[in-house]
């Protein structure tokens, strides 16, 4: 059977009914479209129809059908049967699908009872869809997507995604595996890299995650194969990790431990012991924000290379903080569940170091900066160090003298606060916390300083930059007593330090009444460096810079010392970096 389910012209040798009223571009016919299987919208062209019924007519009848007057007349007649009712559908013009119209086809056939011809052209219809069903999969094949893994090229194994997203997808009810997989493949190209595969399945699960929370959990649990696949080299199974962490987790100390990462006590463990203790079902209660977090920042790794899985991280971690216990495997045990269950988690700095040659593990550290060269740049040194390994800074300022105050040793005037701490920010950025995140410190300046003006606007984006600390933390450190004068109405007086240096010692009623005093010595002339000014105004512009650039914090130092279970050590000279 020689049937053109595209309506294609007749060939040369097969007669075709004279039907000029259909075959000719006439304008009933102009306003309408055929949508072919690949897509294309063509003219309507009732003349192929008539050709598809009489290659019909051929199949059943044989060659002489095509010299048959009666055939003739009936394929004209069923032609215009089909064309009518196709016009009765869209009588102001539109576009059919070439499915459509053999369905007509095939109904006109049946109407006017010719079965044979009608069941002929059925079974080559379902012969047809065969044949292009047979052929899309094989261009299928021709066009299968090559991946490249280790520098062999090989097709990517769709059925091995499939299995890995459905299981991530395992225990979620309200997610599915099939909108992953259609958005990676679509992002795929041959030749791709395996691990640009396993990256386009996390990000397209990730994109997921606004229609669904529970896609988080997908995209974690995709990125944990991921990381498994990094820490152990191989493909390994959620399912086999009850077994895998216990075998993986001596050889991790002791690598650790080569790669001078780890401390050597920790060799000093029961190995054996604390990697059976490791739960692996807590993998699969990681968000993706915080197993990617812990990727990026926390887990140990060599040039680049992760050593570290998530359960030997938080026993990492517990190890280190049970080096000095009694009872060490039992500690480290009970500290593990609690971190690794997110009962409590730690600092980030103990997160960091724990179990590492550099156990560093408070977040914040307090500083009082001298009032001299050494002192200075001891403290920035100090700094430097503290924040490589993740501490955050809080530095009062206040002990070092103000701009244009008098230099015994130089005899010249000092340059003020502001050049300190522009070294101050920028040591801040230049020591990015082990390549984990930005250093972070907060300065302190009590009111009364001579420099709290030009403190104020360190954080501006105007002004000269080389006066400006936009990395920097800042934080007024405000007595009661200036407290009272803005109520009052009242005068402010600015000093630099080293004229009244136990200022910085003393808070309450002590500090109002040594202050006091220093106001009297300047008026009467005693103390030659220092300025008065309304203390609403200078109020007003803490509360202006405040609104503007969100610094310098509002923190008072009275409250902090009145209320301090600490008095007996000494005066609170500043908070820290998160206050």
């Amino acid at each position: 059977m020689q049937l053109s389910t595209e309506f294609q012209p007749a060939s040369p040798d097969v007669s075709m009914p004279d039907t000029p009223d259909m075959t000719a571009p006439s304008t009933p016919y102009a306003a309408y479209k055929i949508i072919r299987r690949n897509g294309a919208v063509v003219a309507f062209e009732p003349s192929k129809i008539a050709v598809a019924m009489t290659k019909a007519f051929i199949a059943v009848h044989g060659s002489q059908a095509a010299a048959s007057a009666r055939i003739r007349q009936m394929v004209e007649e069923l032609t215009a049967n089909v064309v009518n009712a196709l016009m009765r559908r869209q009588p102001h013009g539109g576009t059919f699908h070439i499915e459509d119209i053999q369905d007509q086809v095939e109904l006109s056939l049946m109407r006017s009872g010719e079965h044979e011809v009608a069941r002929a052209y059925v079974l080559y219809r379902e012969r047809r869809s065969e044949e292009r069903a047979k052929q899309k999969q094989e261009q299928v094949k021709d066009h299968a997507l090559f991946c490249t893994e280790n520098g062999e090229r090989k097709p990517l194994d769709l059925d091995q995604l499939t299995a890995l997203v459905q299981s991530a997808c395992a225990g979620l009810a309200e997610v599915s595996a099939e909108p992953i997989l259609n958005a990676t493949v679509r992002d795929l190209y041959d030749g791709v890299p395996m691990d640009e595969v396993r990256k386009s399945l996390i990000l397209s699960a990730r994109s997921q995650i606004e229609n669904d929370p529970d896609y988080s959990l997908v995209t974690a649990r995709l990125l944990m194969h991921s990381i498994r696949r990094e820490v152990l080299g191989e493909e390994v199974a959620h399912a086999e990790m009850a077994t895998r962490y216990a075998e993986y987790f001596p050889l991790y100390i002791k690598q650790g431990i080569e790669a001078e990462l780890l401390d050597e006590r920790l060799m000093q463990y029961d190995l054996a012991r604390l990697g059976a203790a490791l739960n692996a079902e807590r993998d699969l209660q990681f968000q993706y924000l915080g197993l990617q977090t812990l990727y990026d920042r926390y887990f140990l790794h060599i040039h680049e290379h992760r050593i570290e899985l998530p359960q030997a991280f938080f026993m990492r971690v517990a190890m280190g903080l049970a080096l000095n216990e009694i009872n060490r495997e039992e500690r480290a045990i009970e500290f593990y569940n609690v971190l690794s269950s997110f009962d409590y988690m730690s600092s980030t700095p103990t997160l960091f170091n724990a179990g590492t040659r550099h156990s560093q593990l408070s977040s914040c550290y307090l500083t009082t900066v001298p009032d001299d060269l050494d002192g200075i740049y001891q403290s920035i040194k100090e700094n430097a160090m503290l924040q490589k390994w993740a501490g955050g800074l809080g530095n009062d300022w206040t002990r070092v003298r103000s701009l244009g105050a008098y230099i015994k040793g130089t005899n010249g005037k000092s340059q003020g606060i502001v050049p300190f701490l522009k070294v101050a920010n920028d040591t801040a950025v230049a020591v990015n916390q082990g390549g984990k995140r930005k250093g972070a410190v907060c300065a302190y300046l009590e009111t009364w300083h001579m420099d709290i003006e030009e403190f104020l606007e360190l954080r501006k984006n105007t002004g000269d930059d080389r006066r400006r600390t936009h990395d920097m933390n800042t934080a007024n450190w405000i007595p009661d007593l200036f407290m009272k004068r803005v109520m009052e109405n009242g005068d402010w007086t600015l000093f630099s330090p080293n004229d009244c240096p136990d200022l910085h010692d003393k808070y309450g009623k002590a500090f109002e009444e040594a202050y006091t005093r220093y106001e009297e010595k300047a008026a009467r002339g005693e103390i030659k460096h220092f300025k008065k000014m309304p203390a609403v105004n200078l109020w007003r512009k803490m509360l202006s810079m405040l609104f503007e650039t969100g610094h310098p914090w509002i923190t008072f130092k009275d409250p902090c010392n009145i209320r301090s279970p600490q008095q007996h050590v000494g005066v609170v000279h500043s908070s820290n970096l998160c206050t």
